[in-house]
This record gives structure tokens, sequence and C-alpha cells, in this order.
């Protein structure tokens, strides 16, 4: 394995190395965010070993979160984490004045940088989302992370139209959901854009192909074993890491294969003790009693876990 040098912080590596997009615990009835709750967990996410931090991505339910909430969501975990940790703001919509709002709430409070997913719903053109992205990128002076996810975005964003955002002195990162690895490997050979995992399945593999980290959903339950398998990438220890990667597969089963992610990681960190309940808002729903079981089946398999 190449000798890759990359340390949380440096410019391989702008927005960390391990981040989870974190979740957004709500009160039992779910009207309203549980800051206390978000900001527990975002300390004990630091804790297990993230050094950044995702509010209001997809795993955020940034679907069903007001602008208001958004804010004062960052802003918690912002006062929570302190320097500890990267803290980036979810910062994409379809709506293009609406995510360059968003993008200049998270510079109010204090975000370490932006993700900025492709504008979805709306199928624009390439020449559309490199516009969108680029209205982002020069609302604030803070780092952007694209985030390339065609399942659920509608569209991908073309290599072309990764490197013409590249060009911007402030996009820094891919987030990459696609899992097209040789064109993200050619993208950073031209580029020298930071690529970051947007899929556990295929975290090691990103990880071989010189990716700067992980945007995780698993790492909700299992960041520890993240850790030791970046560490053996960073120490060129492919053998160990592939042998951590092995270990972790029920889980990433588990946790993004059976239901969709948000909903496993709410109900794994239940299981953990870590949230004190798994309520959604609507059109999600709560892992059932019985989901929830085959869930702590599935986790107990792996030590550590549970």
């Amino acid at each position: 394995m190449t000798q890759t040098n990359l340390t949380p912080g440096t410019p391989e590596r702008p927005f960390g190395r391990i981040l989870t997009a974190m979740v957004t615990p709500f009160t039992p009835d779910g009207e309203k965010i549980d800051f206390d709750a978000a900001q527990r967990l975002a300390v004990h996410l630091v804790d297990q070993g993230n050094d950044g931090l995702v509010v209001s991505g997809t795993t955020g339910e940034s679907a069903t979160t007001t602008e208001h909430e958004k804010k004062d969501l960052l802003r918690a975990v912002v006062e929570a984490v302190g320097d500890r940790a990267r803290v980036i703001a979810g910062a994409g919509s379809n709506d293009t004045p609406h995510s360059v709002l968003l993008a200049k709430d998270a510079a109010e409070v204090g975000a370490d940088g932006l993700l900025v997913v492709t504008p979805y719903y709306n199928k624009p053109t390439q020449e559309g989302v490199y516009q969108h992205m680029m209205a982002v990128a020069n609302a604030t002076d803070l780092p952007v992370m694209l985030y390339d996810i065609p399942g659920r975005s509608g569209i991908p964003i073309t290599a072309d139209t990764i490197k013409r955002c590249a060009e911007h002195e402030r996009v820094l990162a891919m987030k990459d959901a696609k899992g097209d690895i040789h064109e993200g490997t050619c993208i950073m050979n031209e580029t020298g854009l930071a690529y970051y995992s947007g899929d556990d399945v295929i975290n090691l593999p990103w990880m071989a192909a010189g990716a700067a980290g992980i945007v995780s959903v698993v790492t909700h339950v299992a960041t520890p074993l993240y850790k030791q398998m970046l560490d053996a990438v960073d120490a060129n220890d492919l053998r160990e890491a592939t042998r951590i990667h092995r270990a972790v597969a029920p889980v990433v089963t588990a946790v993004m294969t059976r239901l969709p992610g948000v909903m496993t990681a709410k109900a794994g960190l239940e299981l953990q003790g870590v949230l004190a309940h798994r309520v959604m808002r609507l059109p999600l729903v709560p892992a059932t009693d019985a989901e929830v079981e085959q869930l702590r089946a599935d986790l107990a398999t792996v030590a550590g876990v549970l």
C-alpha cells in the first residue's frame, strides 16, 4: 500500500479523517429537536474517536427540520465539541438561495465547513449544478465539501463538473456516494481534491485508493473499529485493515442494508444507551421492536459494539 502520511487537519485531510453524519435527536413527541441530547451525542462521538461531525446532512433528517432548527442545532453542537472536532454544516438543498442562506447561517454560528449536496428533484443540467455549487462556495469563507449521491439526488455530479468546481479555492473535498473509485482516483490525480468515502460498504476500498477519510453512518455505533482500520491504513498495514474491514461487515449490513441508515443508527444508539429513544419525523418512522431485536442480534456478533 502506498504511504499516505495524512494527518487530520492537513491540506490532504481538510475536514479530518473520521466523520460521523450525525443523527438529530428529537423530543419524544418529535415536535422539537432535543438539543441537550444532541450535545451529549456529539461529545460521545468525539470521545469515541471522530475528529469531525456532519450536522444536518441526510442522516440528520435535514429534509424535515426548519432553517431555524438547523441553525440552533449547529450552534449547540459547535458549543459542545469546541475545537475537539471539525463541525461541518449541511448546506445543500434544491433551492440555491436557500442553500446560500444555510451557508451564511453556518458561518455565523461557527461551523468549520459546509457539505453541499447535488441539487435534488429538479434534475438540473451540469451547468446548473456548477452554478449552484459556486453560489454556495462564494457565499462565505468556509471550506466546502461537495456531496455526490445520485441515488438520492437523481443525477450525478459528472467528472468534468467536479473538476470545474475544484478550481474554486474553497472547494476542497468530495464526499462520494457514487462509488466510482476509478473516476475518483483520476480526479484526485488531476485536481488534488480530497475524497471522503460516503458509503460505509466501500470505506476500505476508498481508503486504499487514497481517500482522505470517511463520512460514515456506521460510526454512530462502531467508531473505534473504524479508527483502528484507518490507523492500519495509515501504517501501511493492509492485512490488518482488511481484517477489521471484514470484522465490521456484519455491523455495516445491520445498519446500512436492512433499513434506512438513520433508522438503524438511532436504534443502535438507543441499544448502546447513548440515546433515550429512536423517534423520527415523518415520513420516516422509528424501527419496530422486532427490527430493533434483529439489529441487536446483528450488532452482538461483533465484539465491542454492544
